[in-house]
């Protein structure tokens, strides 16, 4: 707790830093529907009169990540400025009401998470705890996470796949996720044939469509030849906005629906649970409203007797899974040359036998690799 608090003064938001980190992939890489060459990451300090800061993000696509930062500057970072920090709730209410108009999915959202994970970032140094302990712990040392890879490259071939996911395995990885939908139906039973038999039967193997897929009798013809397989889960199979689609195939496959990553706001999500549309919600923080609105899913999903997977960001979700009871498991990225992210912070999550350790320094554990954001990005521009 800082020596303002202890006296009894209110602490106050007096300055948000931000900026857009442009980080190229060094290998152009392919899911079902597109190609990306570069991610653009936007970064956010919340700095308030004691001296606190605390740091938020979120990914804003492969172009147009300076829309992000206007959000930041001109729409909700005003709104904050001289308010408590710890109002998260009311904070998160003001942002979210402003921009009603502006966005209450997309970019707007993403920076409103950015800024709201700083927020708790900065509660949770202030009083010295790891943020999984300051939200309340349910888990005690690690989470189980799931190695996330599988991507389309020129020239991988369908062996240098299996052998992917089999160092996976090797490592500890009980679960392993590929990407799907890209080709035709007899070449994707052939990458799924090959990724089964690396892996053996007993680690779970989870397919990504990455919105693949326009109608349900064609999704209905790659779950004909994925079923035998035995494949944990089929990921985002139709357009996020598809929701009728995703319960259709729901019913019609053994495979598992999972959706929700590019959700937002807690009234998408109950949507997708009253329709059955979803077994497991991939709600992502840097997307969904921040961990303000993440809590408020898990916890609804929970009431529906369903898992929560948080999409992504391994840095902030082995937190947020540390912090709920319906967490199955934190996505976690091996190869950073996908979620380069890792670039733009000063370390990395221990993995131990396919769990991913818990920090135990205040806040996220991470501070921004401040040498890595000037290579990326131009400078911290504040507001306030």
């Amino acid at each position: 707790m800082s020596a303002g608090e202890k006296t009894g003064h209110m602490t106050k938001i007096k300055k948000l830093s931000f900026c857009v980190a442009c980080v190229p992939l060094e290998s152009v890489t392919s899911f079902a529907t597109r190609t990306v060459t570069e991610r653009h990451y936007l970064l956010v300090k919340v700095h308030t009169d004691d001296g606190g800061m605390g740091r938020g993000f979120c990914y804003l696509g492969n172009k147009s990540g300076s829309l992000g930062g206007a959000a930041v500057r001109d729409l909700l970072g005003p709104i904050i400025l001289g308010k408590d920090p710890y109002q998260v709730e009311g904070l998160w209410h003001e942002m979210y009401g402003d921009a009603l108009l502006q966005g209450r999915t997309g970019v707007v959202m993403r920076a409103l998470s950015a800024i709201d994970i700083a927020l708790w970032d900065r509660n949770a140094r202030a009083c010295s705890l790891p943020l999984c302990k300051y939200l309340g712990s349910y888990a005690r040392d690690s989470v189980p996470a799931y190695a996330s890879g599988g991507y389309y490259l020129d020239g991988k071939t369908t062996d240098m796949l299996g052998e992917e996911l089999a160092g996976y395995v090797t490592q500890g990885f009980k679960a392993v996720k590929m990407k799907v939908g890209r080709f035709s139906p007899d070449e994707e039973e052939e990458r799924i044939a090959t990724a089964r038999q690396a892996i053996g039967p007993e680690v779970l193997l989870m397919l990504d469509a990455n919105n693949a897929w326009d109608d349900l009798p064609t999704a209905l013809r790659y779950m004909e030849r994925y079923e035998s397989y035995h494949p944990y889960w089929i990921e985002e199979p139709f357009s996020v906005d598809d929701i009728e689609n995703h319960a259709r195939l729901a019913a019609c496959t053994t495979i598992l629906v999972a959706t929700g990553e590019i959700e937002a706001g807690r009234w998408r999500f109950l949507d997708l649970l009253r329709s059955g549309s979803a077994a497991i919600l991939q709600a992502d923080a840097a997307v969904c409203g921040g961990v303000t609105e993440f809590r408020r899913i898990a916890h609804t999903a929970a009431s529906f007797g369903l898992p929560v997977c948080p999409h992504w960001f391994h840095d902030l979700h082995v937190h947020l899974v540390a912090a709920i009871p319906n967490g199955r498991f934190v996505e976690f990225f091996p190869d950073d040359q996908v979620l380069n992210f890792c670039r733009l912070i000063d370390r990395q999550l221990e993995v131990c036998n396919g769990e991913l350790v818990i920090p135990t320094e205040p806040g996220l554990g991470f501070e921004f690799d401040e040498a890595a954001v000037a290579t990326y990005a131009a400078a911290w521009e504040d507001v306030g």
